[in-house]
């Protein structure tokens, strides 16, 4: 029996990694209808990274009441799993759908991140994973922060909520107000980046762009970042400025090392040992993996390239089908991609393809299927293996 193993990322805008599972499974199928096919859709931190748990290791769905990205109050959920550990992305609250064509990163917050962590631990979490990912934020985990008892004040001694507009008028930092509810709990944040918190590669400068800010708003909210930093060393005696993925989500990065305590780890590490992958790949004949674009980005160890470090070490074929393949992306041969396709058929804008997207991935297995049972692949492996 062939052994085939489906883990591919959303393709961003255009279909889940659910989804994808799904199209590669039916084109599989209809090629090896016997195949063992193992389905583990992910996601490394942004949007979908709930759903993407819950539906590779099974748990709950919990629903919630939070403060969205303009302190409104909106419904949203996140997951629990094994009973002690809860998976929350941030997009989910402090994300960038959210708020649509008013987009401001001065005066988003993240304050619902913090209320979905207490919520977490009062339901006797001990073990949190924070997806940092997708935010429409720049307030450099501030928010997220007041709202577990963080209290930041002015000049005048008044405690008030900053965002990131305002970092710069914190003059204090006044940590005995966290929730004691906090002690002992491993916090965990997927960090797909490894930008630090300011500079040319920092939050702002590279982030920023996206979440509406033109080149003078940039700077500025440069300037928020950094003002934090240097308060948060001086008041909490820790240096996060330069740590890499200190600018992920709009200095999120940072706000969890020096409020939480988090461990910054890859997104995609944190998916793989949860759901045992390693073990998973024991008798495997072919992996399949995926991503919107495999780019420069990818090759810093997102989905893609963080499971063909694991499947090399296991001489295992993978196969990335993507959406858009980047210049300079060779070197994810050397990290173990066995091949690489792209899905696109017609030389159009992503504007007008993303509707025929599911269509193109599915013929698009089916070639690959029918060539390699043609070749007659996954029957000399088995072979060999046996």
């Amino acid at each position: 029996m062939k052994k085939i193993i489906l883990i591919p990322d959303s393709f961003k805008g255009t279909m889940s990694s659910m989804r994808v599972c799904t199209i590669m499974e039916e084109a599989i199928r209809a090629h090896y209808p016997e195949a063992e096919i193992i389905s583990v859709p992910v996601a490394d931190g942004g949007e979908g990274s709930v759903e993407a748990f819950l539906s590779a290791v099974g748990g709950k769905r919990i629903s919630i009441e939070v403060s969205g990205p303009y302190f409104n109050k909106m419904e949203t959920c996140y997951g629990i799993i094994d009973d002690t550990t809860a998976v929350i992305e941030m997009a989910c609250c402090a994300g960038l759908p959210l708020v649509g064509d008013h987009k401001d990163p001065g005066k988003t917050t993240t304050f619902g991140v913090g209320e979905m962590i207490l919520d977490a631990v009062k339901r006797g979490c001990r073990r949190i994973i924070v997806g940092l990912g997708g935010s429409a934020t720049n307030d450099g985990g501030v928010g997220a922060a007041a709202a577990v008892g963080v209290r930041f004040l002015d000049r005048s001694g008044n405690s008030f909520v900053p965002t990131g507009n305002c970092l710069s008028d914190i003059a204090s930092i006044d940590m005995s107000g966290r929730s004691p509810a906090l002690a002992d709990i491993e916090i965990i944040a997927m960090c797909d980046v490894d930008n630090p918190l300011t500079g040319t590669s920092g939050a702002a400068a590279v982030f920023g762009p996206q979440k509406g800010a033109d080149i003078r708003m940039v700077q500025f909210l440069d300037g928020q970042l950094r003002d934090l930093g240097e308060l948060v060393k001086k008041d909490l005696s820790k240096d996060v400025a330069t740590l890499p993925g200190a600018g992920a989500a709009g200095g999120m990065g940072a706000g969890m090392l020096a409020f939480f305590d988090a461990t910054l780890t890859k997104g995609i590490e944190v998916v793989l040992d949860l759901v045992r992958f390693d073990d998973l790949l024991e008798g495997c004949d072919l992996v399949f993996t995926g991503e919107g674009s495999l780019d420069s980005q990818s090759l810093r160890g997102k989905v893609v390239i963080g499971v063909a470090r694991r499947t090399k070490k296991r001489q295992i074929p993978l196969v990335a089908v993507v959406g858009d393949i980047g210049p300079s992306v060779e070197s994810a041969y050397d990290e173990g991609v066995s091949a690489i396709f792209s899905i696109n058929r017609v030389a159009k804008d992503f504007t007008q393809v993303i509707a025929r997207a599911p269509e193109d991935l599915a013929l698009t297995m089916d070639n690959l299927m029918r060539f390699l049972r043609r070749m007659g692949f996954c029957e000399q492996r088995h072979e060999t293996r046996s």
